[in-house]
């Protein structure tokens, strides 16, 4: 059986053994907006539970628009030139795009001018969230449970904020888009550890497709509600990254509106668990490094059996990366328990350990392998996980050891398709 899997900019095609038991799981592709820029003029006009955007702003009003970094596929070349139409209203000097790195590393200007497209790039200032840099945010309340919110200054002093990005499902915030432009997305990093703290990442509820009960996403939405948004534009995307759906308006609303559509077209219930399976990160830009590539390990895991194995792809062109402290822990942690025990510790806050300690829980289920052409085999090994030279190779090993009638699952999109074991 041939498979092709998403894997960078060209894709990686696989051949299964034929006496593989091998089920295909997808999203249910949707096509793209055959007009898309018409579509998102409408929205902005006919919003969801909200005035259109351009009756909100004032000519004279200082306009903050929040965009996703690199890291996320979201089209701000289409979706930043048919919002800033709808305020031509308001001189350029008065608007200013803010990109939401979290605790991502800044953007460089060829990337940003590459998401954003060179005539946005020249004309509208452009400042990208520095989570480190103290004096850039301002408190701006806490929540219920004790978490001090630290936004980025200059977005929150705009008289206009306005929400964008892309939403898909999130391997512990339920989904992406909405709120999480703002918090994490121009947040102070002290403000995202607690948020993402061990408690929180411990929680049966913070898990794909998950709002309601979800601490972390709670929380978010507490913190956004103490700077309220004036707007929210949020797409979704098939698999070919072009605009399936639009979701303009209330913050709130449109992003339920925007949640439940994904939670239809990229959630797969399945009967049971299997032994083996095998997922992307979903290829270009979202597996572009190790860090970012947790989330098709966690993919995966929703149906892989206990003691079973979980063979992933990801291109990884970033690394590890360098940048953060999500290397450097997997590196220092003599073993699973050992990284476990170190993020869990009452005392324990540093950057990244979200994302360890999700990968730690996903290694305690199920064996992880990695292929990819831009990590070496120690940086895999030091990384806790298991080298892969060739996943068909692999799958033939892993057949043997789980024997003849082993099932096997093929995520080809990765965390596009969230699959899920429905019980009852």
């Amino acid at each position: 059986m041939d498979i092709r899997l998403a894997y960078g900019k060209t894709g990686l095609e696989v051949t299964l053994p034929d006496k593989a038991h091998v089920t295909i799981v997808e999203p249910t592709y949707v096509n793209g907006r055959p007009t898309p820029l018409a579509a998102i003029h409408q929205a902005l006009r006919e919003p969801i539970g909200s005035p259109p955007l351009r009756s909100l702003v004032a000519p004279d009003d200082r306009v903050g628009i929040a965009f996703s970094d690199i890291t996320r596929p979201t089209p701000n070349h289409i979706i930043l030139p048919t919002l800033l139409d709808h305020l031509s209203h308001v001189s350029p000097d008065h608007i200013t795009l803010f990109n939401g790195t979290g605790t991502h590393r800044t953007n460089t200007d060829e990337e940003l001018r590459r998401m954003v497209g060179d005539h946005v790039a020249e004309r509208y200032r452009i400042v990208q969230n520095d989570a480190r840099d103290q004096d850039a945010h301002c408190l701006v309340g806490n929540t219920t449970t004790g978490n001090a919110i630290w936004l980025h200054r200059e977005f929150v002093d705009c008289d206009v904020r306005i929400l964008t990005g892309f939403i898909e499902p999130h391997f512990f915030a339920g989904f992406s888009g909405g709120g999480k432009a703002l918090m994490p997305g121009l947040a102070r990093l002290d403000t995202v550890l607690r948020n993402h703290s061990a408690e929180h990442m411990d929680n049966p509820k913070a898990r794909w497709g998950i709002r309601e009960g979800n601490p972390l996403w709670e929380e978010i939405r507490e913190a956004v509600q103490l700077v309220p948004p004036t707007f929210l534009l949020n797409v979704t995307l098939n698999r070919d990254h072009e605009i399936t759906g639009i979701f303009a308006g209330d913050w709130e609303e449109a992003h339920a509106r925007g949640c439940a559509f994904v939670r239809d077209v990229s959630m797969v219930g399945l009967e049971s668990p299997f032994d083996i399976v095998i997922t992307s990160n979903s290829g270009y830009p979202l597996d572009l490094n190790l860090y970012q590539a947790v989330k098709g390990m966690s993919a995966a895991a929703q149906i892989v059996r206990q003691g079973g194995s979980i063979i992933l792809a990801s291109d990884c062109w970033d690394g590890i990366p360098e940048h953060g402290d999500y290397g450097r822990l997997l590196c220092e942690a003599d073993d699973l328990e050992d990284l476990l025990e170190t993020v869990r510790d009452p005392g324990f806050s540093q950057q990244d350990s979200w994302q360890a300690h999700t990968q730690a829980l996903v290694c305690q289920r199920a064996d992880v392998y990695l292929f990819t052409h831009n990590l070496t085999a120690q940086q895999i090994k030091d990384a806790l996980l298991i080298p892969c030279s060739d996943v068909a190779s692999t799958v033939e090993e892993l057949l043997r050891r789980h024997g003849p009638d082993a099932r096997v699952c093929v995520l080809p999109e990765g965390p596009q398709t969230i699959p899920y074991i429905a019980r009852g």
